[in-house]
């Protein structure tokens, strides 16, 4: 076999397995910024937003600072576009989960903003021209059709309008995220991408914050604290999972924050997912699974 071509096989596999540490990793993070947010209390929305971004403003700040290789920023007109795009519908997107997240059932909240990898996967065809296999779309639907069984009890009695914003969040999650893998595509590094978006969403808030701001109890303040620094930690994770690997191959994976969700609400809120809500964990589990032993077999036979 041609050495370039082995060696464009282990790149590729190399840049699979990094996309899905990475979006493990963003999954723990957002997980924790969900029920630090609940756990902030009573607080407007627009104000929790903007703790959540000013951390991970900071954190860009910090990053590109010491890669002063990434400081220089060509923008272009495609460029500046996708950024902006990224920057608008992801701050729709997190406004829309923490509305939700402070009118629902926080497990319910998750599940509707983890519709986001099912529009990651339509926004990907038209925005990206990637292309899905049919056992991939499979494992997709699979993994959608456990996401409905864990909100279903949640239905019963649920308000319509935070249930719709929910579902927005994850739609608005699902284009934003595409925009990141389109920006990785462009050669745009993740730490602008996070700089950004933190600097947009802040600045957007700051006209609510000013019209009508609430003080913050120190205990509050401490979990908004805490939910920056996960919204960071997951800003950061994300952008290179989806920088590193398309999302037809890995945003199954995002699911897992399902997972660290529901650990997390037992032992902090004391939130007990019921039988129903786990035959819908153990479905998504299997769509990660088939898709995981699916895209290995795929990796394996490029390299014979």
């Amino acid at each position: 076999m041609d050495n370039r071509v082995v060696t464009t096989t282990n790149d590729h596999r190399t840049r699979y397995y990094k996309g899905v540490l990475f979006l493990i990793l963003s999954s723990f993070s957002f997980a924790v910024m969900n029920v630090s947010v609940r756990m902030a209390g009573d607080l407007p929305t627009y104000e929790k937003v903007f703790f959540r971004n000013l951390i991970a403003f900071f954190f860009a700040v910090i990053v590109l600072a010491r890669k002063r290789d990434a400081m220089p920023m060509h923008w272009d007109k495609e460029r500046a576009f996708y950024m902006f795009l990224r920057c608008a519908i992801g701050c729709v997107g997190v406004v829309a989960n923490f509305y939700a997240i402070d009118h629902m059932v926080v497990a319910d909240a998750a599940m509707l903003n983890k519709l986001s990898p099912f529009f990651i996967l339509i926004f990907s065809i038209f925005m990206l021209g990637e292309r899905v296999k049919p056992f991939q779309l499979f494992c997709i639907i699979l993994a959608f059709i456990g996401v409905l069984f864990i909100v279903k009890p949640g239905l019963v009695g649920m308000q319509l309008a935070p249930a719709l914003i929910g579902i927005l969040s994850g739609m608005s999650a699902g284009f934003a995220y595409t925009c990141v893998r389109k920006l990785g595509l462009l050669g745009v590094p993740g730490p602008w991408i996070v700089l950004c978006f933190s600097a947009f969403s802040c600045l957007a808030m700051v006209p609510l914050m000013i019209a009508d701001f609430v003080s913050i109890p120190g205990k509050s303040l401490a979990f908004l604290l805490l939910a920056g620094l996960g919204a960071a930690g997951g800003q950061f994770a994300i952008t290179a999972a989806y920088t590193y690997a398309p999302a037809r191959e890995i945003s199954i994976y995002d699911y897992s924050q399902l997972l660290f969700i529901t650990l997390l609400t037992f032992f902090l809120i004391g939130e007990v997912p019921d039988w129903i809500s786990w035959i819908g964990y153990a479905i998504i589990i299997l769509g990660s699974a088939l898709l995981f032993f699916y895209n290995k077999k795929h990796l394996d036979e490029e390299e014979a």
